[in-house]
């Protein structure tokens, strides 16, 4: 399994959101700190879910986190979050 795919289902899981979108940034990286050849480095995360209502941006970045856990985050690089509500 990919680590989009991983991401992806993770956050399914725990957020179910309405829109998901989980897009590897990776390549247009190449050359950076912490590019790897063959991707999955860099992502764009795009989440609408009723979970992130009342919640800070602080709040929402802290449940993205939380549900990537630290063994995935720990494989990622870069991880740019776009959070809001449906």
């Amino acid at each position: 399994m990919s680590r989009a795919d991983e991401i992806r289902s993770k956050l399914e899981v725990a957020l179910a959101p309405i829109e998901l979108d989980v897009v590897d940034d990776s390549e247009s990286h190449r050359g950076h700190a912490g590019f790897s050849e063959g991707g999955e480095s860099h992502y764009n995360v795009r989440i609408r879910a009723e979970m992130f209502a009342g919640e800070s941006r602080i709040n929402r970045h802290r449940m993205v986190h939380s549900a990537l856990g630290p063994e995935l985050i720990g494989r990622i690089h870069a991880l740019a979050l776009d959070l809001d509500v449906p």
